[in-house]
């Protein structure tokens, strides 16, 4: 259910930031996402007849996080799993 109780209201307004939560928020705003894409966008795959690939700002910010987190392939997927 998408509608917000009283008490989530209550609880979203008082609950802690982590630190995870924090850098991912400073790397939001520091990192230049939309000049980044258009770099990298001609030499990205595009939909053809296989599977459609993930979007572009999808997998760069995956790519990202493996490189902060120092995540292997596998533990990101799992680290993805668990959001």
């Amino acid at each position: 259910m998408d509608q917000l109780s009283f008490s989530d209201a209550e609880y979203s307004g008082k609950r802690k930031q982590t630190r995870r939560e924090k850098f991912l928020g400073e790397m939001e705003q520091v990192v230049p996402w939309s000049r980044l894409e258009r770099l990298i966008e001609p030499d990205y795959p595009k939909a053809g007849n296989g599977r459609q690939p993930y979007p572009l700002a999808t997998m760069l910010r995956i790519y990202f996080m493996q490189q902060w987190y120092s995540l292997s392939d596998p533990a990101a997927e799992d680290a993805l799993y668990e959001i």
